[in-house]
């Protein structure tokens, strides 16, 4: 029998397009209400992902299969196994399933990896990293993919939580800002909460924090993820301090409940607009943030599609857009032609502008 540590040409990958089992391996507290949960495959295949990708997750809850999106949070250079971290949320069916059920050597469905939030090829290699809550997952994967393969950007890094004691993998955060060369990082809690000690500044981010901690960050490539009010804040004052648009990549989850993969913090406020979404077939009509998908929107209205994978993958939930327009992130659920004719996957979707569905 192979050492674990061992590879051989005999050992497959895991396959992206299916939904298959992982065992989970390792449960690790982060904070209060963050732990880590690390996974293997059942198969002992390998795992091919980019950082910065997310795997979906299918659990049985209420004896109704659910299905969430979690970012990857460890390094794609180490490949037996991937981890993903996972807060704690009040009403939440996955997260709060995994918190209280999920141990080691348990099985569980997924399926991935997906998503496009991967460090872009053409960058000069400056980086400014923002993050928000639990959004720091996919970052994170990102820096330790870096320190794994010993390439060592300029990266300047901002974290913003609730307190100090919500702050992720903080003592890690504090070790790579030591020890990797050409990382800084910045910790920004919005007020102190209990735990003391921290130094530093306090509150919510700003145009005259960011510009006087990161004042080249016009020179770097920005990749933002957290809750949605967090990162409309981040693409207001990239604006008003004149970063380039078009050098800035942001990653958020819309899941299917209130189970969400970026929890909500209170760190900014936004207004996002809403568009009204009309099911002619049903002949129901809701009301859609730009900020979540169409299914997920539709479940949590009643409203009845098809669904499988929930983040674009399988194609289950493939419809007729009569008209309006979609933002559409697919891994792979439909083929050009299909756009072209005017197909389009809701769970992957979310809407540019009011809507008509043939469902």
């Amino acid at each position: 029998m192979l050492s674990p540590l061992s590879c051989s040409q005999d050992d497959l990958y895991w396959d992206p397009a299916l939904n298959q089992r992982m065992t989970c391996a390792d449960i690790r507290d982060e904070t209060h209400d963050v732990k880590t949960f690390t996974f293997v495959c059942s198969e002992r295949r390998y795992f091919n992902f980019s950082a910065g990708q997310y795997f979906s997750f299918e659990v049985e809850t209420g004896g109704i299969v659910e299905r969430r999106c979690y970012s990857i949070s460890s390094s794609p250079l180490r490949p037996r196994s991937i981890s993903i971290t996972v807060k704690r949320v009040e009403g939440g069916l996955v997260s709060n399933w995994l918190h209280d059920n999920l141990a080691p050597g348990m099985e569980i469905q997924a399926q991935g990896p997906v998503g496009n939030f991967r460090v872009p090829t053409e960058s000069e290699g400056k980086y400014l990293f923002l993050s928000g809550g639990s959004g720091i997952t996919p970052l994170m994967s990102i820096v330790r993919a870096y320190d794994d393969a010993h390439v060592f950007p300029d990266i300047a890094f901002l974290h913003a939580g609730r307190t100090p004691q919500d702050f992720i993998f903080h003592d890690e955060l504090e070790f790579r800002a030591r020890t990797m060369r050409n990382f800084r990082l910045m910790l920004l809690p919005e007020r102190m909460g209990s735990k003391p000690g921290f130094v530093g500044v306090v509150g919510r981010l700003s145009k005259e924090y960011l510009g006087s901690a990161v004042p080249d960050l016009a020179e770097r490539f920005t990749m933002c993820c957290g809750p949605a009010p967090f990162m409309a804040a981040v693409r207001g004052i990239l604006g008003e301090l004149g970063a380039d648009p078009t050098r800035y990549l942001e990653e958020s989850f819309d899941p299917l409940s209130d189970d969400v993969a970026v929890a909500a913090e209170s760190v900014g406020e936004a207004i996002v607009p809403k568009f009204k979404v009309t099911f002619a077939r049903q002949a129901k009509a809701i009301e859609v943030s730009a900020s979540q998908s169409i299914l997920s929107a539709a479940k949590k209205s009643g409203v009845r599609l098809p669904s499988s994978c929930a983040s674009g993958i399988c194609g289950t939930c493939k419809s007729k857009l009569v008209s309006g327009k979609v933002d559409m992130q697919h891994g792979g659920g439909i083929r050009q032609r299909e756009i072209d004719a005017g197909m389009f996957l809701p769970c992957c979707s979310k809407p540019l502008t009011d809507l008509v569905v043939d469902r």
